[in-house]
């Protein structure tokens, strides 16, 4: 059995980590071990930068002009290529613009579309509930199309994948859970009978390396306000594959999407590209903090993300089952690492109040129902000696007795 490494040891790992010094760029909270950038990422010191040029600037001095002068119009655009090479797109794949349960809406219909002889949408049964959600929207507008479930319909959600199928809906990375599909296989068995896939990217982008084109995949949709750290509702992103943009066709035809937006003809006529998938007219000052977040990407190794993600990650799980084990405390996500995104869950019968008292000491994660406690690694700014302290924080909130404190039982609005 390996040793459990000593306090030594992980300041050790800090003084050698190759991305270190990305932590300088982000502003942290002194006192605080921030380990919820699965659910909103930390500010970055060139999102602050960006807004206040944007506001101050372009849009005080500016004003209208800046939509041409500073190159508000294809925002849309030059972020999407920019998240686009995190994700494994060529250029002119990817555009930011809207919400995710927006695009999964759109991506639906589009999928739809490209397969009018077929009438079924796969989707997982324990996939976060907006995709479900929008799926249903999508079904409530097309008669006769009927939704299948992993989980539901069947074990598995290859089994549900036959010649009827129009498009599978699947998350990249559980949200819960944190586990990892295999993208590549998934794909292939759809393609193999005609059906297209849409992956959800949320907690994907920005956590690892993503091949969408290396996978053959059809179309993608994700957050930018996650691993990315764009901000709170920072636009998402879809994302295209260039041999289906001709026949793409999306309901929500609003005049961004337009082939000639400023010359207000009548009839919809969509753009030519990723375009099409813009609707109406895009929040700049959003888009322009996000901006800011994604410069922070042009010095990153993903492959050393990765790396240090899955080295993050194994050191939660060995130190918690280690130091917190006696408590009742259950890993509830895969133990391998390349079988996990950069996210750690535990359950507990008593998960929330464990982690508000958690979060009262400074540890931050978050909690998703019934009983799971999620933890989430960004490995730009978490290290390893936060893993260390965090632990020990868990460990004496378990040992004390702290979390049963009643204040720890009210449940707020947001979890």
């Amino acid at each position: 059995m390996t040793a459990i490494p000593d306090l030594a040891a992980i300041e050790a790992r800090d003084a050698a980590d190759p991305l270190r010094h990305m932590r300088d760029r982000f502003v942290l909270p002194k006192g605080v071990i921030y380990l919820d950038g699965n659910s909103l990422g930390a500010a970055s010191k060139d999102v602050f930068i960006e807004l206040e040029k944007a506001a101050k600037e372009e849009w005080a001095e500016g004003l209208i002009r800046s939509w041409n002068k500073a190159g508000w119009f294809d925002l849309t655009l030059e972020l999407g290529d920019k998240v686009g090479r995190l994700i494994g797109a060529e250029p002119g794949e990817t555009v930011v613009c809207d919400t995710t349960s927006t695009n999964i809406y759109k991506a639906l219909h589009a999928a739809l579309s490209m397969r009018p002889d077929r009438s079924v949408i796969v989707a997982e049964g324990s996939s976060f509930p907006t995709d479900l959600y929008m799926a249903e929207g999508v079904a409530a507008t097309r008669p006769g199309v009927t939704i299948r479930l992993e989980g539901v319909a069947a074990e598995n959600i290859e089994d549900l994948i036959d010649d009827s199928v129009a498009v599978v809906l699947v998350n990249h990375v559980n949200y819960k859970s944190g586990e990892l599909r295999d993208m590549a296989a998934l794909t292939a068995k759809a393609h193999a009978v005609g059906a297209l896939v849409v992956w959800d990217l949320c907690h994907t982008a920005g956590a690892m390396p993503v091949d969408l084109n290396g996978a053959n995949a059809d179309l993608a949709v994700g957050c930018t306000y996650k691993y990315l750290n764009g901000g709170p509702g920072a636009p998402a992103f879809v994302y295209a594959a260039k041999r289906h943009h001709d026949q793409i066709q999306q309901p929500l035809s609003g005049w961004w999407g337009h082939a000639r937006p400023f010359a207000f003809t009548q009839g919809y006529e969509a753009s030519p590209g990723i375009r099409r998938f813009l609707c109406g007219t895009q929040p700049i000052l959003s888009l322009r903090a996000l901006k800011g977040a994604l410069d922070v990407w042009d010095d990153v190794d993903l492959d050393l993300l990765r790396k240090k993600s899955i080295e993050l990650t194994d050191l939660f799980i060995e130190l918690v089952e280690a130091r917190c084990g006696e408590f009742g405390v259950k890993l509830e996500c895969p133990r391998e690492g390349a079988r996990r995104g950069s996210q750690v869950s535990f359950s507990h019968e008593n998960s929330y109040e464990i982690m508000q008292a958690l979060i009262e000491r400074g540890v931050i994660g978050d909690f998703r129902a019934p009983n799971v406690m999620r933890f989430g690694f960004t490995p730009l700014y978490v290290g390893y000696r936060d893993v260390w302290d965090a632990v020990e924080v868990l460990r004496d909130i378990l040992a004390t007795g702290a979390w049963q404190d009643k204040r720890f039982a009210v449940r707020a609005a947001v979890t």
